[in-house]
């Protein structure tokens, strides 16, 4: 059966696969989101407590801050000394080794003084200490000023300063007062990086127990807090003090209460709210736009826009990266904005901040922000056939965004220079990362088989390739195509229909002609290739421009929605030229309409519909005699209630008030197109210097 035939409900099959890529798009939401469970009470610096009086419970800590506790840390700090270990027979065995190179140096022309000068800064050198390179610049960047050298029976405090890197200690060589009695190039002759070896060695273990002994010196604390003290009333600012106290009580709260339970409590309630908001969802759906649910794409970009998203904010959340508002969410409405419609769009994008807030520990300014962004994006994209369309969005919804965000700053009462300028500039790059949405569109298409109105317009343009070749192939049949377009477009922008699509497809429903053009009569010049042929072969070749056209769009790669208008522009319609003239010829014969009818299917949306009426109007219209107001308005008339009456427009959503607007489009566009015009008055020779009256014609 032809892939374009009418569309069937649902079955149990696609509603249970529905049902289980629903549940695993809530379990992948889900997943990703923080586990940390959000206070039921929620309070900022400055601003006034919105709840009751509260009151202690029970008696607990009042805990420092981080930020004082990390000063205080960074402070007891200052007295850790680490430990290392001397490898005291490090010392001889270099000196050893040096002794016994030197034979071979004093012949090459080292001076035998020279012998004990390196013998004495060696053992300086090993006396003072030498550490590993790496130990050595992680205390000069933890500003370690001392460390602790032990061995078997004692330990010893040396400044930092007095120790040596293998760098340091080269250098140490060529320290000396006496420069001309040491020449620094006999000097880098006696190789002496050969003898300089770390002789001492981290000791991690009893580092590690000095640095916890001085951390356990730090009180976490800064007082108490009584069981039945009030800690705070409604309407009370929140002080620096307060906020430790309400941080404490908080914390402590928290603690008494079973991890293991409140983290299942968290789970059950996050999972019954992502339930809830995709329910809500599906009820739109349901009653309002129950087509999407029937086509596998629309479900699959809806529910991969639902994810991807949450998931994101989560992420950053979770991981405590960037603000949730580097984001650009507005790309959702964006993108189901232009393959479906507004209304969706809207509710798809509430849903999605819905979702994202449920991770948020602020969720008010963030909800209200996105959503105004959002509606804004889908007001100023109504139509996406251009880049600078977007660039104009992007630059709108940054702006909104920006003061809308100001706004709420101002409402709880901030001071200009307590402005928290991190979120703007996130807000800021959100409008530049929504410029990507163009490439991403390209990306949608290919993927989900979507077609946006950027590719319709790409589409229309009649320099390319298939266009080009019917102008040249089958010229008749491409001006035919032209004037359909223009018929179409017009009723769609009268009916509220998608003028760029019905205009793409007028373009194209057509292209099956290329394979025969001289069959068709907008292509002939008074040669009928149909007089040598029975009625039957000609009504074969006139409905084959339908499957032609058909493999051409698989060879050109038009999209699917462009081969629904060249397999419905004709519906369940007949070849009638020729089934009537068949059946005046053989009165007696019983005949098999089959063999007279097109393919089909009958249209499916509005658009297909208008391109059948427009397609049959225009055919028709070549045939009157006369091109009167009359009888221009009997054709569309008989044309159309003759589409109607065979049940063609069934299938799609179209009413008879479209219908209705519709004819009387067509009418007003052919009495302009086939106009008569006003004759020229002929000049008598008698008469050449009368007054002509020198009237133009009429158009």
């Amino acid at each position: 059966m032809n892939k374009f035939n009418e569309k069937k409900n649902l079955n149990a099959r696609d509603i249970f696969y529905r049902i289980c890529v629903g549940i695993a798009a809530i379990l992948l939401v889900v997943y990703f989101m923080p586990r940390e469970g959000r206070s039921a009470y929620q309070f900022d610096l400055g601003r006034p407590w919105r709840y009751s009086q509260l009151i202690a419970t029970f008696d607990f800590p009042i805990y420092k801050s981080d930020e004082l506790i990390k000063k205080e840390q960074d402070s007891v700090m200052h007295l850790f000394e680490p430990y290392f270990e001397i490898n005291q027979s490090v010392e001889e065995e270099q000196v050893a080794k040096f002794r016994k190179d030197f034979a071979q140096m004093e012949k090459s022309g080292i001076p035998y003084y020279y012998k004990g000068y390196i013998e004495q800064k060696l053992r300086t050198l090993y006396q003072n200490g030498i550490v590993q390179p790496d130990d050595y610049n992680r205390l000069v960047d933890d500003s370690i000023t001392a460390i602790r050298i032990f061995t078997a029976n004692q330990s010893v405090i040396r400044p930092t300063k007095d120790i040596y890197s293998h760098k340091s200690a080269y250098k140490f060589f060529f320290e000396t007062d006496d420069t001309a009695r040491y020449d620094r190039l006999k000097l880098q002759k006696c190789n002496l990086d050969r003898y300089i070896v770390s002789n001492l060695l981290f000791d991690q273990k009893k580092s590690e127990e000095q640095k916890k002994d001085l951390l356990s010196s730090i009180s976490y604390a800064s007082g108490m807090v009584m069981s039945g003290q009030k800690i705070i009333d409604r309407g009370d600012i929140v002080t620096q003090e307060t906020y430790n106290i309400l941080a404490s009580y908080l914390k402590e709260s928290k603690q008494r209460i079973d991890s293991t339970k409140q983290e299942a409590y968290l789970l059950v309630g996050q999972i019954l709210c992502v339930a809830l908001i995709f329910l809500c969802m599906m009820l739109y759906f349901s009653l309002f736009r129950k087509d999407y649910l029937e086509k596998g794409k629309s479900v699959l970009l809806l529910l991969t826009m639902l994810v991807i998203f949450p998931v994101l904010s989560s992420i950053l959340v979770d991981q405590n990266l960037f603000s949730v508002y580097i984001i650009p969410f507005t790309m959702a409405p964006i993108f189901i904005r232009v393959f479906m419609d507004s209304r969706t769009a809207f509710v798809m994008h509430t849903v999605i901040i819905l979702l994202c807030a449920v991770s948020l520990k602020y969720p008010y300014e963030f909800v209200a922000t996105q959503l105004v962004a959002g509606m804004v994006a889908i007001y100023s994209l109504r139509e996406l056939s251009q880049r600078s369309q977007l660039l104009r969005t992007a630059l709108i919804v940054t702006v909104t965004s920006l003061v809308f965000y100001f706004s709420l700053d101002l409402m709880h009462e901030k001071e200009i220079d307590n402005l928290e300028y991190n979120i703007y500039i996130y807000l800021i790059i959100n409008g530049v990362l929504l410029l990507f949405a163009y490439p991403l569109m390209f990306l949608i298409e290919k993927l989900f088989g979507f077609t946006s109105n950027v590719t319709l317009v790409e589409l229309s343009n009649i320099n390319n390739d298939l266009m080009r070749r019917m102008s040249e192939v089958a010229p008749g049949t491409f001006q035919h195509s032209m004037q359909v377009a223009n018929l179409a477009t017009e009723v769609a922008n009268k009916i509220d229909a998608k003028a760029q699509l019905v205009r793409t497809g007028a373009m194209y429903h057509d292209i099956g002609k290329i394979c025969n053009p001289a069959y068709f009569t907008e292509n002939q010049s008074g040669v009928n290739p149909h007089d040598q042929l029975s009625l039957i072969e000609s009504a074969r070749i006139i409905i084959s421009h339908i499957p032609d056209g058909l493999k051409m769009a698989d060879k050109y790669n038009l999209p699917e929605v462009i081969k629904g208008f060249i397999a419905t522009h004709h519906g369940r319609g007949k070849t009638k030229y020729f089934y009537i003239s068949y059946k005046n010829k053989y009165p007696d014969e019983e005949v098999d309409e089959n063999l007279f009818t097109y393919p089909g299917p009958n249209p499916q949306t509005k658009e297909q519909a208008i391109l059948m009426m427009a397609d049959a109007v225009e055919a028709s219209s070549r045939s009157l005699k006369d091109y009167t107001e009359e009888s221009i308005s009997n054709l569309v008339e008989m044309i159309i209630d003759a589409q109607i009456a065979d049940g063609a427009f069934k299938n799609c959503p179209i009413t008879f008030q479209d219908i209705t607007t519709a004819k009387e489009v067509f009418k007003e566009k052919l009495k302009t197109i086939y106009h008569t015009r006003i004759s020229y008055p002929e000049l008598h020779k008698k008469e050449e210097n009368n007054d002509t009256g020198n009237k133009e014609s009429a158009r």
